[in-house]
Parts: structure tokens; sequence; C-alpha cells
């Protein structure tokens, strides 16, 4: 890629940042924590709920994503790009622009999502999870055909958006045949966590990416990749993006 081309696709990569995360328009969040008014710190880290953006992860994230998808494309690691638990989209349009900005035009963004909020815990399966009340949350609840919607917005609706409707435990094991580059995790529950986990990592690439999204913030989350690591002896070092993300790279 020339400069031109280079400056083009990070100032692409910049203003689909800032439309994701509405830091242009400023919308105010609908959480019940942060007063009902827009906070540049409180969306930069991905601490409030928006109530017009299209992501929730904040900016720090959406730059932590975009380097390591970039770093994925440089390197030639092979395969898919997914993220599992995706809200409104944002994180997946990011990835899905990316590789339009780099002509890339041979691999996908999974779109992993059940589209209807977060189960309800299951005590007995996933005791780390009791007491969960994510399911509750109306506002987690985005509908497949809002995402859809928003891809559309930004143009980039086409087929190399690949959307996996249903819960982990159904559509994950589907992809046994596929392989990742970057795999994204924001399923807050350890189930939702455990499950991605154990169908997706040996889908990744030697040398790919993996990041968890809820680790600071969510103690299940937390329990669910100690847990995996634990048993595949996984000692790769987690690098901290904020608060709460993480991510470390899978061994060549």
């Amino acid at each position: 890629m020339s400069l031109d081309g280079k400056m083009a696709a990070r100032l692409y990569g910049d203003l689909l940042i800032r439309c994701i995360t509405n830091t242009i328009y400023q919308d105010i969040p609908q959480d019940p924590w942060s007063g009902g008014t827009y906070a540049e710190a409180l969306r930069t880290e991905g601490r409030d709920w928006p109530s017009r953006a299209h992501s929730m992860i904040g900016v720090k994230r959406l730059e932590n994503l975009r380097t390591l998808t970039e770093a994925a494309l440089a390197d030639e690691i092979p395969g898919d790009f997914i993220e599992t638990g995706v809200w409104r989209g944002g994180a997946c349009i990011l990835m899905r622009g990316l590789l339009a900005a780099h002509g890339v035009s041979d691999r996908k963004v999974i779109v992993a999502d059940s589209f209807q909020g977060l189960p309800p815990s299951d005590d007995v399966r996933f005791p780390a999870d009791a007491g969960d009340t994510h399911h509750k949350f109306q506002q987690l609840a985005i509908p497949l055909e809002s995402v859809q919607g928003h891809f559309a917005a930004y143009g980039l609706l086409d087929d190399q958006v690949e959307f996996l409707k249903g819960w982990f435990s159904d559509t994950l094991p589907t992809l046994a045949d596929r392989h990742f580059a970057l795999i994204r995790l924001d399923g807050d529950m350890y189930q939702s966590t455990i499950e991605a986990l154990d169908n997706l990592y040996d889908r990744l690439s030697p040398g790919g990416f993996i990041i968890i999204d809820d680790y600071g913030a969510v103690p299940a989350c937390r329990a669910a990749v100690e847990d995996f690591r634990g048993a595949r002896n996984i000692t790769e070092p987690m690098e901290q993006v904020d608060w709460t993300g993480v991510w470390w790279r899978k061994p060549c």
C-alpha cells in the first residue's frame, strides 16, 4: 500500500471509530449510573451504555481491535474474524471496514449473537454465573435486523459479513471447519465465555489474536478465562487494553 493509501486507511479507521462510538454527536447514555449526561472519559473507556452509538466498548478497545486486526493482516495470519456477543455490531463493523480499507476481499467477519440478549444463568452447570442479571436488561437485546441495518448504514453489509444467530452452545460448534486470525469475546458471563473458548480457540491460527472484553469487569468472565488457560496450560502473557479488556497472541 502506498503512503497515501496508508494515510487514507488510517483516516478511515479513525472516522469509523468516532462514528461507531458517536463521539461526534455525543449521544447521552442510557445506563442508570451515568446521570444521563455524555462524558468523554466514560465513552473513551467504554464505561457507559450509549443510547445511539453502535458500540459500548469505548474508544480504547476499538483502537486495540484496529491495531490487532491490522497486525493480523500485515502478518498474513490465516483465517476470518469473529466476535461473539456483538450488541449493535460496532466492533464487527470496524473489522469489516478495515478489511475494505486494506483491499481484503477473501476474508469474512462473523457476527455471532443470540440477537435476543443474554440467557438466564445455568447455576448447576456454571455456578460462577449464579445471580447473574444480564438477561434482565432489554437494552442488550438488539434484533438481527437492526444490526444488519447498522452495517448497511456504513455501506458494509455484503457477502463478507456472516451472521450467526442463536445461543453459542448451538451455533459455535458449526464453525469446527473454520480458521480465524482474530477472535473477540464479549459474552459477559462464564457460560458465554467458556463456550466460545472451547469452540473457537483451537480454530485460532498460530500467531492469531484473542481479545476478551469483560475480563476486568465481570468476575465470572475472568474465572472462565483463567480456568480455560489453566486447563490448556496457556502461559502467554495477557496484555491490558483498558480497565477491563485484555488480549494475548497464540504462539506460532
